[in-house]
């Protein structure tokens, strides 16, 4: 075995108050959906009834402003129904059926629910962020969420309307820089991220590696890979000394991080 590279200092945010690695349901293990079909609250159960704390999702506003956990923009390809959830009321969107089963859940439904967990937030579009913010404060969960999106304007607008109660992470021109700076190269990279959470490759270009890791937790960053489902890839991100895994796989993780120690 490699040996692993020391783990980032955790940042100064309940969010990360857990030893790392940290093992993140993606979706609430999106693989298993015959157990439960994925950002539902029998997926996100199952995980927790695993031992799972850590669990990632999607949040999308419908047209009246409800936010629901859910990663398309429509409802189409994992639901009964169809259309844009952002042009659908929530009167409609709740009759709508997860593989044909499942109802599509508010977010603020699966805090109340799960009330140890903390909660790895994609905000897929801008509609979604000031609900999302309006009901992180209504139930006091600024320090259990973490969130992050592909769009850097959003996080960063994110970072500025709640400030530090809330922790985010890197968006892609920030991954970029951070990357850059790994090469020993110019690149920009947000002092206010506490971690940053990017895939093994993009576009065939390696994401994550030693000297990314390595980088990261000079600056104080968490690094957490998605989505590896893979238990070798698994193991081999452990061993380069990430802080977080995120996977469909929610049982083939907890097997990996078993075996050598770090399933807490």
């Amino acid at each position: 075995m490699t040996a692993s590279a020391p783990s980032a200092p955790r940042p100064a945010h309940p969010f990360f108050d857990h030893p790392a690695p940290l093992a993140f349901a993606h979706r609430g293990g999106a693989a298993e959906g015959g157990a439960a079909p994925e950002n539902t609250h029998g997926a996100f159960a199952r995980a927790v009834g695993l031992g799972y704390r850590y669990l990632e999702t999607d949040v999308h506003a419908t047209a009246d402003g409800r936010l629901v956990a859910f990663h398309d923009a429509t409802l189409d390809r994992v639901t009964d129904g169809g259309g844009a959830i952002a042009s659908l009321p929530w009167s409609e969107v709740r009759r709508a059926r997860v593989g044909g089963r499942e109802p599509v859940p508010l977010f603020t439904d699966l805090l109340r629910a799960f009330p140890h967990a903390r909660w790895n937030i994609d905000v897929k579009a801008d509609a979604a962020l000031a609900p999302l913010l309006e009901v992180l404060d209504s139930a006091g969960a600024w320090d259990r969420v973490c969130v992050g999106a592909f769009d850097e304007s959003r996080v960063a607008r994110a970072r500025r309307l709640a400030g530090p109660r809330l922790a985010t992470s890197l968006g892609t021109r920030g991954v970029l820089g951070l990357r850059l700076r790994s090469y020993r190269l110019p690149g920009a990279v947000s002092r206010d991220a506490l971690c940053a959470q990017v895939p093994v490759r993009h576009g065939g270009i390696p994401v994550v590696d030693r000297a990314f890791v390595r980088h990261a937790h000079h600056r104080g960053l968490q690094v957490h890979v998605w989505t590896v489902n893979d238990p070798e890839r698994m193991r081999a991100l452990l061993d380069l000394g990430v802080d977080g895994i995120m996977t469909d796989h929610i049982e083939t993780l907890r097997t990996v991080l078993a075996e050598r120690g770090a399933w807490v």
